[in-house]
């Protein structure tokens, strides 16, 4: 692919396999005991409030700066236990009937894991929500699911989310559980799954459990990011690899249906620390972090070289929506989702 610069690479070496197991038959189990609700009656109701503009330090030394950003609360922007990582949106969706973009979190503490969970935010009225992504049990109970969610992307109602060692994670927003349907109150923050005959999940109200699974076939391929390109007459889903080590980070992309297992093309990008990447009308972007203080930049591959751009401190997955590429900055007192000319 002469065209983008990244060198093409052997597919072989990247293909999933399809392990459902019994995550459908949990997830049917729990959906069916609660009752699901939709996104956008989640986003009518949500909890919390975010900023236009706000948490300017995200942007550093970039000039000009994004064309529009939205920052998380006080609470979430000071939190040490919850860091964002990927990012997806109602146009990769195609399905979510309102403007909305979807954020997801790692939990940072070695001790006492809560998981992986997603903040479903309206740019309109900047109210967002929590929900906490689980792994159902065909006993109709579940618990938290310890990944690092460095990457999500969403198409129709599935929401793909990247699992480092073992692959993709898929999630139906159909099962998007509202869990004040089942109890009075959620319970004890500390507690998840069944107790005492309620559910708890560590007092979030929201739940969405795992349905599918495709798992990485040769160990060592790690899966750290996932966006969705739509640009095409056949949509793709991207993925790829953060390291450290400039010769080995690669990308590839699948056809969504994953058919047969292995990616249609797959490169080497020559780069590292990649946190994102996307490829858009024939070009490629890739979001490469510099640390917490430092500002990261956008690489725009087009006609072979790739172009540098400013990027705001701690970049990391990448989507498209509105017109404009979109990414979410991690670190402490500079949590914000950006977008920025394409």
């Amino acid at each position: 692919m002469a065209e983008t610069g990244m060198v093409p690479t052997d597919t072989a070496a990247f293909v999933l396999n399809r392990a459902t197991g019994d995550l459908a038959e949990g997830a049917a189990k729990l959906a069916e005991e609660v009752g699901s609700t939709s996104v956008e009656a989640l986003l009518a109701q949500a909890n919390r409030t975010g900023k236009n503009k706000g948490a300017g330090a995200a942007m550093g030394s970039m000039r000009p700066k994004p064309v529009q950003w939205y920052a998380f609360d006080d609470k979430d922007q000071e939190t040490t236990d919850w860091y964002p990582q990927g990012l997806t949106g109602s146009e990769d969706s195609g399905a979510i009937g309102v403007p909305a973009f979807i954020v997801s979190w790692y939990y940072k503490p070695q001790g006492g894991e809560r998981g992986i969970r997603v903040s479903f935010l309206s740019p309109k009225s900047l109210r967002y929500q929590h929900a906490l992504l689980v792994l159902a049990k065909p006993d109709g109970s579940f618990g938290p699911i310890d990944i690092h969610a460095g990457g999500i992307a969403c198409f129709g109602d599935l929401l793909y989310v990247a699992d480092t060692k073992r692959g993709l994670r898929v999630f139906d927003l159909n099962n998007l559980l509202d869990l004040r349907t089942t109890q009075r109150d959620l319970g004890e923050g500390g507690r998840v799954g069944r107790h005492g005959g309620r559910l708890h999940a560590f007092g979030y109200r929201y739940i969405i459990p795992q349905t599918d699974f495709w798992q990485v076939e040769r160990e060592g391929r790690h899966f750290s990011f996932v966006s969705v390109d739509r640009s095409g007459d056949t949509p793709k889903l991207i993925t790829g690899e953060y390291t450290d080590r400039e010769p080995d980070a690669w990308v590839g992309r699948w056809k969504l249906d994953m058919e047969g297992g292995a990616p249609d093309d797959a490169f080497i990008m020559g780069h590292p620390k990649i946190q994102g990447a996307m490829s858009y009308d024939g070009r490629w972007y890739l979001s490469q972090s510099a640390g917490s203080t430092n500002n990261g930049k956008l690489l725009v591959y087009a006609d072979g070289k790739p172009a540098p751009r400013p990027f705001p401190i701690g970049p990391e997955d990448l989507t498209v929506q509105d017109g404009k590429l979109w990414s979410v900055s991690e670190y402490p007192g500079k949590r914000t989702v950006f977008g920025v000319s394409l």
